[in-house]
C-alpha cells in the first residue's frame, strides 16, 4: 500500500472509512486485550491519546502545548520496558496496516459505485473520438499498443508474504461485510472471522528470519499473478474490448493484448552474489542448479498448471453437441487417435506379459532353497541370499526431502548390477509408468470406446488437458533433474500450438450462434494464452558492463592480444565488430577461468539454451559507451554458436535483445551520442532491423541519477535524455522503447503511474513502453484483482493519450533555460552537502537506522554495490529508506528549495507559475515534490538529531531542516497553493489520521536506536527495532 497509487481512487467516502477503521481497531484491542492483559494495554491507550493530542494542538497551530505533548509521550516511551516497548511498536504497527487495508478496499468500493471511472477506458476512448481522433485510428492504436510491465524483486517490501496473505483475507471480509443482504448472523459471522484473522497475525512473527533467495523472490512474483493478475487480466481484456466496440463499433482482436509482463525475479545479476549461474540452494531437490533455468521452468509448469485448471471448468461448461464441421473433424481426428494408441498399448502389454511369463519360467529354481521350509520371518544368519532383493526406485520430491536412504545390506554382486545408470533408468521407467496417478486419472476420464457420445467440445478440450498434463509432468522431470523424453507432439512447447484448438472451439461456436458461450470463460482462457504464454513472465537477465569487460579481459589475455579494458573505444568497438562478423566461436572451450568470469560465461550459456522464448531482454547497468552493448552482443553470439555446436541444431527461440541502462548523470547526458555510435554500425543497424524488427529499447534508471544529483536534476536529465535516444533513433528510422527503470517512492522516480506517463517528453511514448514496477508496488498496485484491472487501464489511457495527444513541451526556449539554471544550482547544493561536506557520513549514520536496515532480510542482494562506506556505492533503495523513516525524506527535496530561489530572486516568479500551468513536465516534478514535503515531519526529525546525533554535528541537522523550510516556501509559491497538498485533500486528510500511531513509533524507534547503539548484540533490541521499522513503513506507505 503506497500513497503513489492515488491515481487508481478519486474519492472515498471518509464516514465508511472512519467507521471500518474505528471497528477494526476495537476488534485490535480486544484481540490485545486477551493477548498482553489490561494493565499493558493501558500503556498502549494512553500513549496513543497522548499522540493524539499532540497532533490536534499542531494541526490547530498551537505549537508549544504540541512540543510539551510530544516531550511526555517520548519520556514515557522511554521509561517502557523492553516488552512494553515490543507489544506497543506491534500494536501500532498492526493497526496502521489495517488502516491500509481498509483505504484500499474503499477505493475499490468507490471504483465499483461511480457509473464512468476517470481515466478509464470508456473515458478516454470518449474523450479521444469527441476531440476529433477517428474511430479506426483510435482502433489500430490500441490495438498496435505494446506496454511491458515489469516486476523487480527490489528490497522495498516490508511485510512477510505470510502477512500478505492475511492482509487479502481481510479485505475480502471487509468486501463481503459490505453485502446489503446480510442477515444479523451473517455479520456476526464477519466479525469473527476477522477476529480470527486479527489472532493469527497477532501471533505471527512479522519479522523474516532468513535473506530470501532469488528463487523466493521469484516465487512472490508468481503468487502475485497466480493470486491477482491471473483474474485481473481478462477482466481488464474485456474492459478494453468492450470501449472499443462502443467507441469504434469493433472489439478487440481475441489475441490482441495491449500489456504483457515480465520479470526480474531470478535474473537480475547486478551485484547480487546469490543469482549467480549456479547457487547452493534447494529447489524441489535440486542442488547447484542454474537459478534463471530453475525458475523459468518453475513459471512454465505455473502457467500450465494453471491452464489445466481452466481447461477442467471449460470440458464442465462447453457440453454442447452442435459445432462446426471442422471441430467435428478435429474430435473424430482425436478419437481415431486415442482408439489407434488404445490398441497398441493392450498389445504391447500382452507382449510384455507374454515376454515376463518366459524369463519368469527360465527363472524357476529346480529344487527349494536352504530354509525353505522355515518362516519368512525367520532371520538369515548367514546374511547372504541367492535370490535378488526387488527394489523399487524411488524418485520425486519426496525422495529428496527424505534425506540419505537408509542403507540396505547388498551383496558384491548387487553392487555391480545396480550401477548409477540402471537405478537412473529405474527411475525413469517408474517416474512415467501408468501405475498411480495415470491409472487414477483413468478412472475419472471415459476410455475412448465410450467418448463417441461425449460432446465433441469435451473431447477437443479433454485432448488439450491430456498434452497439458504431459507437459505439466515433463517441466517436473526437468525441474528434479530426471531423463526426460517426450515425444515433441506429446507436449506443448509454444502458445501457438495451444492457442490454435482453442480458436477452432472459439470460431465453432460463433458460427453455430453459441456467441455468447465463445465470449465467456473460453475467450478469457484464449486471451490468457495470448498475454501470459508459456512462461506467465518472460525474465531479463541484468548484469553490470563492468563484469563483460572482465570477461573480455581474460578472454583477449588468454589469446595473447592484449587487455581488452585498456584499450581506447575505438579499438573496442574494431575488435567486437570483427568478431560478431566472423563465424567461428571467440571462447575456447579448454580455457580455464577465474569463477566470476565463468558465471557470465555460464549465464550466457544458460540464455541460449532458453533462448527469447523464456527470456526478455538482456540490460546492461551502468552502461556508458557503445562497446558495452556490442560486448554483450558478442558473448551472446558466441556462446549461442558453442550451444548449437552441441545439441546439433540451432539454439531455441531468437537472440535476446540488449538493452543498454544509462543511470548516472553523466550516462544520462552521453545516451543520444551513444546510440547514434552503435547506429551508424552496419552490423548493429542491420541486426536491429533484421533480428528486432528494426526496434531499438533503451532503459533510463531513476534511482541512480537521483542520489547522484538529487531529485529535481535527475528528473530534467532524464527527461533530456530520453529526448535525445528518440532523436538518434528517428535519424536513422529506428523504432525505439524506453524502458523505464522507476521506484515507489519519489526520491527513486515513483508517482502516479498516469502522472508518470503524461509528463514524459513529446514523441518517447509512441505505442510502447516499459517500466519496472518494484517492492512493495507490486503488492500495492497489483495484490486485488480489483486494484489490478484498474492499473492496467491506467497504463493504456495514459500510454494511448501520450501517443495520439502528445504533452506540450516547454512553449519557449527560455522555460528549458530556466531549468538548466534550476537544475545547476539545485545540483551544485545537493553535492556540496552530501558529497563534499566531509560531516555528512556521520551525521546520516547517526542520525537514521540506515546501518540497521541489512537485519530486515527483504532482498537478496546486498545494500552496497561495492564494500566501500561512502554514499557512491550505497544502493539507492537503503538511502531512501533510510530518510523515509526518520520523516525527513530528505532525497526526494534536498537542493530543490536552493534551485527555485535561485531563479526566483532573479525576477524570474512568474515564468516559474506559468511552467507550472502550462508544461505537464514541469507541473508534475514540482506536485510530487509537494506531495512529498507534506508527508515531511520537521519536529520529527529533529527528535532523531537531539537523541542520536553528535553534538559535534547537529548543526548540521538544523541547517537541513532549515533547507525543508525554503523547499516549502518555494514550491507554494510556484503551485500557488496556501499550503502543501491543498490540491490533494484526500492524501491530506489519510496522512493525518496516522499520525497518531506513526509518532510514538517514531519516537519509540528513536529510543530503541539509543539503547541498541550501547548494546548492539541485544537481539530483542534488534527485533524491536526492525517492528518499529516495519511500522513507519506502513504509516509512511513508502519505503525505499
Amino acid at each position: 500500500m503506497t500513497d503513489t497509487t492515488d491515481d487508481i481512487a478519486e474519492e472515498i467516502s471518509f464516514q465508511s472509512f472512519d467507521d471500518d477503521c474505528r471497528m477494526l481497531r476495537s476488534l485490535l484491542q480486544e484481540v490485545l486485550q486477551r493477548e498482553v492483559g489490561g494493565q499493558v494495554m493501558d500503556k498502549v491507550e494512553r500513549n496513543r491519546i497522548l499522540a493524539q493530542s499532540a497532533c490536534n494542538m499542531r494541526m490547530a497551530g498551537i505549537e508549544n502545548t504540541a512540543e510539551l505533548l510530544e516531550k511526555q509521550l517520548a519520556s514515557e516511551i522511554s521509561k517502557m520496558s523492553l516488552e512494553e516497548a515490543l507489544i506497543l511498536a506491534r500494536a501500532f504497527s498492526h493497526y496502521l496496516n489495517l488502516m491500509g487495508i481498509a483505504e484500499v478496499h474503499h477505493r475499490v468500493r468507490r471504483q465499483r459505485n461511480v457509473a464512468t471511472l476517470s481515466k478509464s477506458c470508456d473515458d478516454i476512448f470518449n474523450q479521444l473520438v469527441q476531440g476529433g481522433v477517428p474511430p479506426d485510428e483510435l482502433y489500430s492504436t490500441v490495438c498496435k499498443q505494446e506496454v511491458e510491465i515489469v516486476l523487480t524483486a527490489h528490497p522495498t517490501q516490508i511485510n512477510r508474504r505470510t502477512l500478505q496473505y492475511k492482509h487479502i483475507r481481510l479485505s475480502h471480509l471487509l468486501d463481503y461485510n459490505d453485502r446489503p443482504d446480510l442477515t444479523g448472523e451473517d455479520r456476526e459471522m464477519v466479525i469473527e472471522d476477522l477476529v480470527r484473522e486479527i489472532t493469527s497475525i497477532w501471533q505471527t512473527d512479522e519479522l523474516r528470519r532468513h535473506k530470501p533467495t532469488p528463487v523466493d523472490e521469484a516465487r512472490a512474483g508468481l503468487n502475485i499473478v497466480e493470486q491477482s493478475l491471473w483474474k485481473a487480466v481478462p477482466h481488464y481484456l474485456r474492459r478494453v474490448s468492450n470501449a472499443l466496440k462502443k467507441h469504434t463499433g469493433k472489439p478487440l482482436p481475441l489475441t490482441c493484448t495491449p500489456i504483457r509482463f515480465g520479470s526480474w525475479m531470478g535474473g537480475d545479476r547486478d551485484g547480487n552474489p546469490q543469482c549467480d549461474s549456479k547457487v547452493n540452494h534447494v529447489l524441489r531437490g535440486i542442488k547447484e542448479a542454474l537459478v534463471t533455468k530453475d525458475v523459468s521452468l518453475l513459471s512454465r509448469w505455473m502457467t500450465i498448471d494453471l491452464y489445466i485448471r481452466e481447461v477442467d471448468s471449460l470440458k464442465f461448461e462447453l457440453s454442447m453437441n452442435r459445432c462446426s464441421a471442422s471441430l467435428s473433424q478435429m474430435a473424430h481426428e482425436i478419437l481415431e487417435q486415442e482408439t489407434s494408441s488404445e490398441d497398441q498399448h493392450s498389445w504391447n502389454h500382452q507382449c510384455f506379459n507374454r515376454n515376463q511369463l518366459k524369463q519368469q519360467a527360465a527363472a524357476l529354481p529346480t529344487q527349494l532353497p536352504a530354509r525353505a521350509d522355515q518362516p519368512s520371518c525367520t532371520e538369515c544368519n548367514d546374511g547372504h541370499s541367492p535370490y535378488p532383493r526387488i527394489e523399487i526406485p524411488r524418485t520425486g520430491p519426496l525422495n529428496h526431502l527424505n534425506g540419505p536412504e537408509s542403507p540396505i545390506p547388498k551383496s558384491p554382486s548387487q553392487n555391480s548390477i545396480h550401477n548409477s545408470s540402471q537405478l537412473l533408468a529405474q527411475r525413469k521407467i517408474f517416474a512415467e509408468s501408468q501405475i498411480g496417478r495415470s491409472s487414477f486419472q483413468k478412472l475419472l476420464e471415459p476410455k475412448p470406446t465410450q467418448k463417441s457420445g461425449i460432446a465433441p467440445y469435451r473431447i477437443v478440450l479433454g485432448n488439450i488437458k491430456d498434452k497439458l498434463m504431459k507437459t505439466r509432468r515433463r517441466l517436473e522431470l526437468l525441474l528434479e533433474d530426471l531423463p526426460c523424453d517426450f515425444y515433441p507432439s506429446d507436449f506443448y512447447d509454444t502458445s501457438d500450438e495451444l492457442i490454435k484448438p482453442l480458436i477452432t472451439c472459439y470460431e465453432s461456436l460463433q458460427s453455430c450462434g453459441s456467441g455468447v458461450l465463445a465470449d465467456g470463460r473460453l475467450a478469457d482462457l484464449i486471451r490468457r494464452v495470448a498475454t501470459f504464454g508459456m512462461v506467465l513472465m518472460k525474465i531479463d537477465l541484468r548484469q553490470e558492463s563492468g563484469r563483460h569487460a572482465e570477461t573480455l579481459d581474460a578472454i583477449t589475455e588468454y589469446l595473447d592480444i592484449g587487455t581488452y579494458s585498456e584499450w581506447d573505444e575505438e579499438k573496442k568497438l574494431e575488435f567486437l565488430t570483427r568478431e560478431l562478423k566472423g563465424k567461428r566461436p571467440l571462447v575456447p572451450p579448454s580455457m580455464e577461468v577465474a569463477s566470476d568470469v565463468k558465471e557470465v560465461l555460464d549465464t550466457f550459456r544458460v540464455a541460449a539454451e532458453l533462448g527469447s522464448d523464456s527470456l526478455g531482454a538482456y540490460v546492461i547497468s551502468m552502461a556508458a559507451n557503445a562497446s558495452d552493448v556490442l560486448a554483450v552482443e558478442l558473448l551472446q553470439k558466441d556462446a549461442r554458436l558453442a550451444v548449437s555446436g552441441e545439441i546439433g541444431k540451432p539454439c531455441p527461440g531468437g537472440t535476446l535483445r540488449v538493452v543498454p541502462l544509462f543511470e548516472t548523470v553523466k550516462d544520462l547526458r552521453g545516451a543520444g551520442s551513444v546510440i547514434r555510435k552503435l547506429l551508424s554500425i552496419d552490423w548493429y543497424r542491420e541486426h536491429i532491423i533484421k533480428n528486432h524488427n528494426a526496434h531499438q529499447e533503451v532503459m533510463v534508471g531513476y534511482s541512480d541519477s537521483g542520489k547522484d544529483a538529487g531529485r529535481f536534476t535527475a528528473a530534467w536529465e532524464l527527461y533530456k535524455a530520453q529526448e535525445d535516444v528518440v532523436a538518434a533513433c528517428n535519424e536513422y528510422g529506428i523504432k525505439v522503447t524506453l524502458f523505464h527503470g522507476r521506484g515507489g517512492s519519489i526520491g527513486r522516480g515513483g508517482g502516479p503511474t498516469y502522472l508518470a506517463i503524461q509528463s514524459q517528453p513529446p514523441g518517447s511514448v509512441m505505442g510502447t513502453l516499459r517500466s519496472t514496477e518494484q517492492g512493495e508496488m507490486v503488492q500495492a498496485k497489483f495484490g486485488l484483482p480489483q486494484t489490478a484491472v484498474r492499473q492496467l487501464e491506467i497504463y493504456t489511457t495514459a500510454v494511448l493519450l501520450a501517443t495520439l495527444r502528445p504533452p506540450h513541451p516547454p512553449r519557449e526556449e527560455k522555460w528549458r533555460n530556466l531549468m538548466e539554471e534550476i537544475s545547476k544550482i539545485s545540483c551544485q547544493n545537493y553535492r556540496s552537502i552530501v558529497y563534499e561536506n566531509p560531516e555528512f557520513l556521520a551525521y546520516f549514520h547517526e542520525a537514521t537506522p540506515q546501518a540497521e536496515l541489512g537485519f530486515l532480510n527483504i532482498g537478496s542482494r546486498p545494500t552496497r554495490r561495492k564494500s566501500s562506506t561512502g554514499i557512491g556505492h550505497l544502493r539507492a533503495i537503503p538511502w531512501v529508506f533510510a530518510w523515509t523513516q526518520t520523516r525527513f525524506v530528505l532525497p526526494a527535496w534536498l537542493g530543490v528549495g536552493a534551485g527555485l530561489r535561485g531563479v526566483c530572486e532573479k525576477g524570474n516568479t512568474e515564468d516559474l507559475k506559468a511552467m507550472y500551468k502550462e508544461w505537464p513536465f514541469f507541473q508534475s516534478t514540482i506536485d510530487l515534490i509537494e506531495m512529498v514535503l507534506g508527508k515531511a515531519d520537521t519536529p520529527i526529525a529533529k527528535h532523531y538529531d537531539e537523541v542520536l546525533v553528535s553534538e559535534s554535528r547537529r548543526h548540521l541537522g538544523d541547517e537541513l531542516r532549515k533547507e525543508l523550510l525554503t523547499t516549502e516556501k518555494f514550491v507554494l509559491v510556484v503551485s500557488g497553493h496556501e499550503k502543501l497538498s491543498a490540491n490533494n485533500r484526500i492524501l491530506r486528510r489519510l496522512i493525518e489520521s496516522r499520525l497518531p500511531y506513526l509518532n510514538p513509533i517514531n519516537m519509540l524507534q528513536v529510543e530503541v536506536l539509543k539503547r541498541l547503539r550501547s548494546d548492539d548484540d541485544n537481539k530483542q533490541l534488534r527485533d524491536a527495532l526492525l517492528i518499529t521499522i516495519n511500522g513507519i513503513a506502513a504509516g509512511m506507505r513508502n519505503t525505499g
